[in-house]
This record gives C-alpha cells, structure tokens and sequence, in this order.
C-alpha cells in the first residue's frame, strides 16, 4: 500500500492535505552566507502561517549536509499541526567542501538507502523523498553521481527523485539519464523550477514524458516566474496535463519568509492559488495542491 514517509511517520496520500510540494524550514550553504535558515522559532511560526492560510503539508527538499536540521523537524510537525517530508540526496557541488564530498565516494546511494529506511542520526526521522541537482543547460560529473545514487536508491527503496533544474533548464537531460539511462519510472520523477525556463515546448515535452512538473518559488520582478507561471500552467493543463503539475513556495533565504516580511510559505495559498484559480478554476487548482502530490509522493516503499 503506497503511502506519504513524513517526519511522524507514514501516512495515508488522502491525508496530505493541501501541500507545498517544494520548500525549505531550514538550510545554509556557502552560496547563501548570512542569509540561513536556521532559526527554529522562525521555522516554526512559518509553519503556523501556513496552516493558517490553509496548508496541511509541506515537503522540504533540504539534502544531505545543508543544515536541514532533522531532529528539529518532529517537533515543528507536531507544533504547527503540519506534515513535514524530509529529503535525502545532494545538491550542486557548490553547496559542499571538497572534503565533504569526497567523504560520500563510493557510498553516496548507501546513505541515500540508509536514510531513507532508517533514521538519520538519531532524529527518529526518516527520508521521505530524494532530492539532486542538474546544472545550467547540462549535466556535469556531479550531477551524473549524485543522479546514479538517486535511481540505484530509487530502485532499492521506491523512493520518489526531486530534482533542482538550474534556473529551470536541463529538464530533458535530466530525463534522458534518469528515466532513459538508470531505469526510474518517469512517475516517480519531479522536475523543480520549470517556471524559470518558461519554455512551454520543453514543459510540454517534460510532461508527455510522464513526470511531474514543479512551479515552485515566487521571484524577483525581472525573473519570469511571477508573470508567466499562469500561462505556463494553464497551457499545460489545456494540453490534458494538469494531473502531473505541482506547485511549491522553495523559500530558501531568511528575508524571504513571510515572519520576517517576505512571502513565505503563506503566499501560495495566499496569492498564488486565487491568482490560478482565475485562469484554471478552482477544481484544477485543488488537485495541484491536493491529490498531485499525493500521488507524487506516495509510494510502495520497499
């Protein structure tokens, strides 16, 4: 029987409630200095906010060595009255020291297996999901690794693959070599940031290929995401694809939360989803946040 593997446990999909598919109670990495998230006050009030705004789950994708503070992760579940999924798996090498990585040679899907099936450290939590990077317009050595360790966990455990596709491009790359290459089920594949590519013939392509297609993330004014996501959205779903679309906050920085002035997690709920409502109706709308990832993130765990 498939199931949702969140901080407190497995839990039914049609529990999942209304989600944020992609988003960050904490992180740190050499590329954000002073800008962590990792306060624990804050993360918990961002999860209030959220419930108040009508959210039941969120799924952070924080990898391995990024500050994803798992032991914490429990406590703000229960306190903020919120499914959390915490992820395994690893980021561009640019978020690590050499050292780092070369400590995970030659292990890299065991920790993913081990984390996934057992608990990390001593947090009592389990992996719930995978989550990998791609490069600008490529796949680098890194990304080939970290994605090899990613579908040989995918096959020991059935685990679902998230993947960051930088600034939104290499999303056909990227399913040439997991789907294609290493053999994992294209339905248990989510691509990350597609609405900072908005290339609808690449979405569309992504689409017929049988993943999901994350939007996830407001951004600057300049960037496309804001302005364009709606069409984007909708093309999909007028192309028969709104079953394989799911939509996320991915705050990733401290200003950025909705506590310390930013959108946060609240916003989706708060703009985003009445702002889609309007061009794909409140049905569609309620299936992205309600039943796609349920299904996205459900899984027969081996």
């Amino acid at each position: 029987m498939s199931s949702v593997r969140t901080v407190l446990g497995d839990v039914r999909p049609e529990d999942l409630g209304v989600c944020d598919a992609h988003d960050h109670l904490f992180i740190s990495s050499p590329q954000l200095p002073g800008q962590e998230l990792n306060d624990a006050t804050a993360a918990r009030a961002e999860l209030e906010a959220f419930r108040a705004a009508g959210g039941a789950s969120v799924v952070q994708w924080t990898p391995v060595g990024m500050g994803r503070r798992a032991a914490d992760l429990p406590l703000l579940s229960r306190a903020a009255g919120v499914h959390v999924v915490c992820a395994t798996g690893l980021h561009q090498a640019a978020h690590y020291t050499p050292e780092s990585l070369g400590e995970l040679r030659g292990r890299l899907a065991d920790v993913f297996v081990s984390e996934l099936t057992e608990e990390i450290g001593t947090s009592g939590v389990r992996a719930g999901l995978i989550k990998v990077a791609g490069g600008f317009h490529a796949l680098d050595a890194h990304a080939r690794w970290t994605m090899t360790a990613a579908a040989e966990a995918h096959h020991a455990t059935g685990a679902t693959v998230a993947v960051h596709l930088e600034l939104g491009t290499g999303a056909l790359d990227v399913l040439d070599l997991l789907c294609g290459e290493l053999g994992v089920p294209p339905h248990r594949v989510i691509l990350g940031h597609l609405n900072r590519s908005p290339d609808f013939t690449v979405q569309r392509q992504a689409a017929e290929a049988g993943c999901w297609l994350a939007f996830d993330g407001p951004s600057r004014a300049h960037h496309a995401t804001d302005w364009r996501m709606p069409d984007a959205v909708r093309t999909l779903a007028e192309a028969g694809f709104g079953h394989r679309l799911l939509l996320g906050g991915d705050t990733v920085v401290a200003g950025a939360r909705s506590v310390d002035g930013g959108p946060g997690m609240p916003y989706l709920l708060r703009r985003v989803r009445p702002r889609l409502a309007l061009v794909l109706g409140e049905d569609l709308v309620d299936r992205i946040f309600g039943a796609n990832p349920a299904l996205a993130f459900a899984v027969e765990w081996h």
